[in-house]
């Protein structure tokens, strides 16, 4: 499909789009698009950076353009996501998509005090983007009411269900039950869990997996450091912040690890912003602010930023800890080579991680390599991976079995 047009959009929608530096759909909203505007239950899958979002605020958009909310009922548009941070960068998208519009976006999470919600939902706004336990806390205290939901959308129904999301989710879901469409996002679509939710929530739908063209797939180089110890993994980090990257995402596996890090580079000159979890909200979309404006060009994250960090110009990861799935990993890579832009992923193994190389290629199923800074070789060779055999299980000799002897015959 060469453009926008060819998807019958009113002019309002294209116009945004083209604004924002959009010419031709990608494969995902080729996919959805028609199918969404005809109001069919969609189930989906792409990979990150793909323009995942716009595959549904488009649709949404323009039945709510087709159909105006003439009573100013409360929202008639749902998107539930799994994090603070991917609700916010929605609602950003939302908004510019329809900012030649009259359609107004509104956001409910937690981590923000109610009074700003009652704003957000006194206002009627037409679209709402929420974290799922948040807005179920509001449908119990009757602040909220799903009957006027036409349109529902899941976005990373994966994460929700790994969260877990998967009860409140329903829930969410029965309350909404008059609505029009339902559209489910995953990043994939294997497992029983996301088809349970589909089966449960989703009525007939189309199901689309997009496979992106070379131009939309991530050019991601990746490659490892073997490390002898956690000086020499300091080191290279060091080695990388100041040399090579223009702005970095740091991946660590713990909150103590993470001020631990933080303190460190702080010591040495290196300006910062972090993210964990349970942090206030005001201080996630500072450190968010900070980081997109190049206010600060290093990002320290556990891996509650795994999902929902869209920052275009993301130069490098660098995995200081190794996630705990090889899934997780390929989120994290996820933040840099975005929309077909080039990035790096750099992982800082030491020997007792060395699994990971392993691990990584056959889930992604590409090369996981080694490379050396001449200054920073390691002293150490690279553990051998052993195989294990699987023990060999011996065939049951099967049982003799014996005559019944019935009542009768005794």
């Amino acid at each position: 499909m060469s453009s926008f047009h060819a998807l019958e959009l009113d002019d309002e929608l294209i116009s945004a789009i083209e604004k924002m530096g959009y010419s031709a759909p990608t494969s995902i909203q080729e996919l959805v698009i028609p199918d969404a505007m005809d109001g069919i239950d969609i189930l989906a899958s792409a990979p990150t950076g793909t323009g995942k979002t716009a595959a549904f605020i488009l649709p949404v958009s323009q039945f709510l353009l087709d159909y105006p909310n003439r009573d100013k009922t409360s929202a008639r548009a749902l998107v539930l996501v799994p994090t603070r941070e991917l609700a916010f960068q929605v609602a950003e998208q939302a908004e510019l998509i329809c900012q030649f519009t009259d359609l107004t976006v509104g956001v409910i999470t937690g981590g923000i005090n109610y009074g700003t919600d009652k704003e957000t939902l006194e206002s009627n706004v037409d679209i709402l983007i929420a974290t799922p336990g948040r807005l179920l806390e509001h449908i119990e205290n009757e602040t909220f009411d799903c009957r006027d939901i036409e349109s529902l959308v899941l976005d990373e129904a994966d994460r929700m269900l790994d969260m877990g999301f998967g009860t409140v989710v329903n829930q969410i879901c029965e309350e909404a039950r008059w609505r029009k469409q339902t559209m489910l996002f995953s990043a994939t679509l294997e497992g029983r869990g996301v088809n349970n939710f589909a089966r449960d929530i989703l009525k007939s739908p189309k199901v689309h997996e997009a496979v992106p063209s070379r131009k939309e797939k991530a050019k991601t180089l990746q490659w490892y450091h073997l490390c002898d110890n956690r000086q020499h993994k300091d080191a290279l980090l060091e080695y990388h912040l100041k040399n090579t990257v223009d702005s970095c995402v740091v991946f660590v596996k713990t909150r103590e690890r993470l001020h631990e890090l933080k303190d460190q580079l702080f010591s040495k000159g290196f300006a910062i912003s972090y993210l964990q979890g349970e942090m206030p909200q005001d201080k996630r979309l500072a450190a968010l602010a900070s980081f997109k404006s190049g206010e600060t060009k290093i990002l320290i994250a556990t891996d509650v930023a795994a999902r929902g960090i869209d920052v275009p110009d993301v130069s490098h990861v660098i995995n200081y800890d190794m996630p705990r799935g090889a899934d997780v990993y390929v989120h994290r890579i996820g933040r840099t080579g975005r929309a077909g832009a080039k990035g790096v992923a750099i992982s800082l193994i030491e020997a007792h991680d060395f699994q990971w190389v392993g691990k990584v290629e056959r889930y992604t199923n590409e090369s996981f390599k080694a490379r050396v800074v001449e200054e920073l070789k390691p002293q150490n060779k690279a553990p051998t991976l052993v195989k294990k055999k699987k023990p060999k299980v011996k065939a049951k000799k099967p049982k003799a079995s014996k005559a019944k002897v019935r009542t009768r015959k005794k």
